[in-house]
């Protein structure tokens, strides 16, 4: 099958999973039927799916990360022993794990392509993510607390594994415990790490756009925590946005 024709394909195994899509047709330009498979696949709560969607949408899923290129760690140059500054797509970025700045869910974002990290990496990975991070919370049996970390694997990403935290929300003020929390989620992340023997992480920018913590103390943080905690362990800072860029710039020199 062509790209084309993966992308119908998954459009309408999804699309008949429920009844309510019934009058649904599947747009004919691309861009349309893009949008329409990814909104269909962060709408769709963790369950099982068969083995043809799940063979067709890893191969889709990683022509469509191929075609956007792939940035491999070994090429990029450190901006201090250990520490690497990315600005770029993370869900493109081949490392050992990736840093998810997940909610307390757990299980992903549900807005239809909304522009969080957590719906861009729970999109690219595949529908089996949702439903490692359901199991972990089935088992768990409560919400995941701000400041810990898990792991799953990446499936269709690039990386090997993603590392699940939940940063601090910042709601007026930043307190002493909002920066304690987020320090936490470095902290945590890299301890995971390290018993799981992996050897690079990148991070996002954990707590920032959505929850609110003020950028340039939330890069501090970052820093300072990571330079004390990491160890053996690669880090890369990966920025999407231009001010984020220039403010860890100045932070690692």
């Amino acid at each position: 099958m062509t790209q084309a024709e993966k992308r119908v394909f998954l459009i309408q195994k999804l699309l008949g999973e429920n009844p309510r899509y019934g009058d649904l047709a599947v747009p004919s330009k691309e861009t349309e039927q893009k949008t329409l498979l990814r909104s269909l696949m962060n709408v769709r709560p963790p369950k099982a799916i068969g083995k043809d969607f799940l063979t067709v949408q890893d191969e889709y899923l990683r022509e469509e990360t191929a075609q956007k290129g792939v940035t491999d760690l070994a090429d990029l140059t450190p901006a201090e022993p250990g520490i690497y500054l990315w600005q770029g797509d993370i869900t493109t970025l081949r490392c050992d794990a990736i840093v998810n700045a997940a909610n307390s869910g757990m299980t992903g974002c549900y807005a239809p392509c909304h522009g969080c990290i957590d719906n861009c990496i729970h999109t690219f990975a595949g529908v089996q993510l949702r439903l490692d991070c359901a199991e972990l919370m089935r088992k768990q049996g409560h919400e995941e607390p701000t400041g810990q970390a898990r792991l799953t694997p990446a499936y269709n990403l690039p990386c090997k594994y993603v590392l699940h935290t939940v940063g601090p929300i910042i709601y007026r003020d930043v307190t002493a415990e909002d920066e304690e929390l987020l320090s936490s989620c470095y902290r945590s992340c890299l301890e995971l790490a390290r018993e799981n023997g992996i050897k690079s992480v990148a991070f996002c920018c954990i707590s920032t756009g959505e929850f609110h913590f003020p950028n340039e103390r939330a890069a501090k943080i970052a820093v300072d925590t990571a330079r004390r905690y990491q160890g053996d362990i690669e880090v890369i800072f990966n920025v999407f946005k231009d001010v984020d860029y220039r403010i860890y710039r100045e932070l690692l020199g």
